[in-house]
């Protein structure tokens, strides 16, 4: 596979999430104020489902192969060293050095605590199934061939990274897709990625979210 056919998936990706964000500001809260958070979920399952489907009948992708206790057990502990080491060691770093990006994080957060179960369902689960079959099962597993497996662990890496919204997430995006590159690299297990993927943003929604929701 090309660089070009990735650019183009990665892009179609992209202009979904602004489709739905566009649907969810114009559309949902201003015609659905009380239903406008799961109207906007289940649009983007309805999304994130099509595009999924779209993609594995144009291209070999094997979410379900590979799966092995020690693959699991890797992911888990990718699951909390992404924590200690994004949360806890970089990101004060990133937000010292880019403090407009971590002004936007934090009025994303305080959107995300207004509406807590949705959030979890898009943040936890929805985002990062799409994102690693995308990423880490096409692009990754897509362009090794062509790329050699440094190349291609750089590009998915670079696109995961630039799926983020402000310095701060795109930053860490990057710090995070090498990681679940070389994940992916050493099980071949898409499903070990999203095991690595959706444990982390458990672990960090309950840290940053979860103690507001429970005052």
């Amino acid at each position: 596979m090309k660089i070009g056919n990735a650019i183009m998936w990665v892009a179609a990706y992209f202009g979904i999430m602004l489709l739905y964000t566009f649907l969810n500001i114009a559309v949902w809260r201003k015609k659905f104020p009380n239903y406008s958070e799961w109207i906007n979920i289940i649009v983007i399952m309805i999304c994130a489902v099509g595009f999924i489907c779209v993609l594995k009948s144009r291209y070999e992708i094997r979410i379900l192969s590979n799966v092995t206790p020690m693959g699991i057990l890797l992911a888990v502990c990718c699951s909390v060293l992404f924590f200690l080491l994004l949360d806890k060691c970089l990101d004060p770093i990133f937000e010292s050095v880019f403090p407009q990006s971590e002004q936007d994080y934090q009025a994303a957060i305080q959107s995300l605590i207004k509406s807590p179960i949705t959030s979890l369902l898009q943040v936890c689960i929805i985002a990062p199934v799409i994102e690693e079959i995308l990423m880490r099962g096409f692009v990754l597993g897509g362009l090794k061939n062509t790329y050699g497996v440094i190349g291609a662990l750089f590009i998915s890496a670079l696109f995961f990274a630039i799926l983020h919204f402000n310095m701060v997430q795109t930053l860490s995006a990057f710090v995070c897709g090498i990681i679940l590159g070389l994940l992916y690299i050493k099980t071949d297990s898409i499903l070990c990625c999203i095991i690595a993927h959706c444990g982390y943003n458990l672990i960090s929604y309950f840290t940053t979210i979860y103690p507001h929701i429970s005052k």
